[in-house]
């Protein structure tokens, strides 16, 4: 062979293997994104419970070792069969090696969120760190285990998208659609927080950098469920015409639908009084804010 068609086929050779290289790390990307969206839909409720902060902090070891023991266990028998991934697995070490990843996931989305409202800051002791953190990642990690049994949908065929195109609502009736989807979701995730207790004491912890930072969360969350994630209707999403049908703006649309409704819920349950400061109002609605946005994106994918 002449040596310029050697250097000719390395060179594409080289490319087509940069090419599958890419490929594959983004398709890992997109696994490890539709993993921490199902985590966040099944886990967030449990994240504003109290009682798993104190049953979580005063466990010892022993329970915890337990504890991330049934969870592997119950995740690599949903691997076996679903998992998070748009390939199902065949062979249990790579079951096994899925179930420590979706762990991972869950442990790193539970301290995110664990940090970002203050339950777990430099001061907590690392045993207390360590308890919290196991037992609230349980049902993020089971989130991230069924976000593909439950949540993934198939691509539309041609044919599907354009019936589909064929049959949209008007923009008009979209956008009153996709308001109603976020405000019937986030009622259903954030409705049993509001009355609780645990909203005044996640409050009383954090300020206000803190509370940009629980917004900049919300907003990426919603963003990833909707349209990161691959999960059902997500094609659908991004065809579906409405007055802020653009991903960005959707989503910061969506985000004040969601503040709105967790301000109407936390009036109804007599946590907020028109007397109260201002500060407190918009500091109590961005706590619940995050887990009525989540709900929110679910109520978008689900219309």
């Amino acid at each position: 062979m002449p040596r310029n068609c050697k250097i000719d086929y390395l060179m594409k050779k080289i490319f087509s293997e940069k090419k599958l290289v890419e490929k594959q790390w983004k398709n890992e990307l997109n696994d490890v994104i539709r993993g921490a969206s199902g985590g966040f839909l099944f886990g967030i409720p449990l994240l504003y419970t109290m009682e798993v902060w104190w049953i979580g902090s005063s466990a010892h070891m022993f329970r915890l070792l337990v504890a991330l023991l049934l969870t592997f266990a119950i995740v690599f028998m949903l691997n076996r069969t679903a998992g998070f991934r748009q390939t199902s697995d065949i062979y249990a070490i790579d079951a096994a090696m899925d179930s420590v990843e979706a762990m991972a996931i869950g442990l790193v989305c539970t301290a995110s969120m664990l940090i970002l409202i203050q339950e777990i800051t430099s001061q907590t002791p690392l045993n207390e760190a360590l308890g919290k953190l196991i037992y609230e990642s349980t049902p993020f990690t089971l989130g991230v285990a069924l976000a593909n049994q439950f949540l993934s949908g198939q691509e539309e065929n041609e044919a599907q998208k354009s019936d589909s195109l064929a049959s949209d609502q008007n923009t008009f009736n979209a956008t009153f659609s996709d308001i109603g989807g976020t405000l019937i979701g986030a009622i259903i995730i954030a409705f049993n927080i509001a009355p609780t207790d645990e909203i005044p004491m996640i409050t009383a912890a954090v300020n206000g950098l803190w509370l940009v930072a629980i917004m900049a969360a919300s907003l990426l969350v919603s963003y990833m469920i909707v349209f990161a994630a691959g999960f059902t209707n997500q094609q659908k999403r991004h065809q579906q015409e409405g007055i802020f049908q653009n991903p960005y703006s959707e989503t910061l649309i969506s985000y004040l639908v969601s503040l709105l409704a967790a301000c109407m819920m936390l009036v109804f349950f007599d946590k907020l009084r028109w007397q109260d400061p201002w500060h407190l109002w918009l500091s109590y609605s961005i706590i619940l804010g995050l887990p009525a946005t989540i709900g929110g994106a679910a109520g978008r994918l689900a219309i």
